[in-house]
């Protein structure tokens, strides 16, 4: 059964839909005494997870019950924020052999570190992963998908959340490669050039490129802000600048050190050191609290929420980790002996205030699923929309194809995920790093 569940899950390209994008027919093949679910949407303003727990419960039931099964677990949790409480009800239906877990409203609640922890009293190693301690984590989104790929469904849309500077925020089903500007103008935005959006969360996401960039299948939300917000500005400051006011600045107060979610696991990050290591123009990669930097998962809670001082430790621990793998410098950082701090449950941050420190608050409201979907007259399928190799295109320019027909596979004997079609039509410009394809008879 595992095996055919994987199969299944490979040809239905399914890949970790709450942003990660590491292709799940590996994490089918993989063992764990314990499935998490998770629903926990951490990331402030989005509602997608919610919505597909609401609107599709038996799907997120079975997915993890062929998950369960495929990596062997006797044991499944289905880990949810209060607000999601009835969909994940209905989603269980009674059913006993699948544990509700209710999560606190804090950030970063749905970090897989901190989640293993909190459902299994576990922590996953330095470096590690949560197979390391008999856990696989597995996105509700990424379950719903599961359960269509067994039954020969793949992956052509996905719920996207769009909020912010919007006159109707919303989630919608979204066919995979439908340009941003069409997405936002289903709730009202009509590309103001003094705004901008950005791509996922208000902590973790990125801004985006242009208008006309494609979503993906591990697009959750889109957040539309002030071009002079302070979420915006954070992003756009370069490099340079970073750098230069985290040597002018820093106090060394550990704020965000005490405040870090993957220290307070016990890890040994201490952002404050870090910054205090990049005083100097020479980058010493001995120094473990510059390899340190392997240890972040980047949730910006040191940045956006515990620095008084707009110091971006996060911003600077991301460059230092490029860097880092671009000179080869291997990761020193495989404690297993760790021990979460004493105070860890005194130091998390309720999201509310955490969306009043963003100022966010304008924004904090309903997104419901809007039976409006977006009928793009083209699309532009990305060949890496996941962790892994990017999709080798089966299809020439000129080709039709249906929706659902897979235009891209995983190169041999490579990680990757299928890529399939989300719209029918004419196969329009092909190139190693995307498939155009546009509605109707001719490209």
């Amino acid at each position: 059964m595992s095996a055919s569940t994987a199969r299944a899950i490979e040809k239905g390209g399914v890949v970790g839909a709450g942003g990660g994008g590491f292709p799940s027919h590996v994490k089918a093949q993989g063992s764990a005494d314990t499935l998490i679910a998770n629903g926990a949407e951490c990331e402030p303003l989005l509602r997608a997870d919610g919505e597909v727990m609401s609107r599709h419960p038996e799907k997120v039931r079975r997915g993890i019950l062929l998950m369960k099964d495929a990596v062997g677990a006797s044991r499944a949790v289905l880990a949810v924020k209060g607000r999601n409480a009835e969909a994940a009800e209905r989603a269980l239906k009674g059913d006993g052999s699948i544990e509700l877990r209710l999560l606190e409203n804090v950030y970063p609640a749905g970090d897989e570190y901190l989640l293993v922890f909190d459902a299994t009293g576990r922590v996953v190693p330095e470096s590690g992963i949560p197979p390391d301690v008999g856990v696989m984590v597995n996105n509700v989104t990424t379950l719903a998908q599961v359960a269509d790929a067994a039954d020969g469904r793949p992956v052509t849309s996905r719920m996207i959340t769009v909020q912010g500077e919007v006159p109707e925020p919303g989630t919608f089903d979204v066919p995979i490669g439908t340009p941003l500007r069409e997405v936002l103008a289903l709730a009202g935005w009509n590309e103001d050039p003094s705004s901008a959006t950005i791509v996922g969360g208000p902590m973790m996401g990125r801004l985006a490129e242009r208008p006309d960039e494609p979503t993906t299948k591990t697009v959750g939300g889109l957040i539309v802000l002030p071009r002079d917000h302070p979420l915006v500005s954070s992003r756009t400051a370069t490099e340079a600048a970073v750098l230069r006011v985290a040597r002018a600045a820093c106090c060394q107060c550990l704020a965000c050190t005490e405040l870090c979610p993957r220290a307070l696991l016990g890890h040994r990050l201490e952002p404050h050191r870090t910054v205090r290591a990049i005083q100097y123009d020479t980058l010493d990669v001995d120094d473990e609290h510059i390899t340190s930097a392997y240890l972040c998962c980047e949730c910006g809670m040191c940045e956006l929420f515990a620095c008084p001082l707009e110091i971006r430790p996060r911003r600077i621990l991301a460059a230092l980790k490029a860097e880092l793998v671009r000179r080869g410098v291997p990761n020193p950082h495989r404690r297993t002996d760790l021990s979460p701090d004493d105070v860890r449950e005194y130091r998390q941050i309720p999201t509310s205030r955490l969306v009043s420190r963003l100022g966010l608050s304008a924004y904090d409201r309903p997104a419901p699923l809007r039976e409006t979907r977006p009928a793009p007259e083209s699309v532009t399928l990305l060949t890496r929309q996941h962790v892994g190799e990017a999709a080798v295109p089966l299809v020439a320019k000129g080709d039709r194809v249906l929706e659902g027909d897979v235009v891209g596979e995983i190169p041999e004997g490579k990680l990757g995920a299928r890529i399939h079609a989300s719209i029918s039509g004419v196969v329009g410009e092909v190139t190693p790093d995307s498939i155009e394809i546009a509605r109707g008879e001719e490209a």
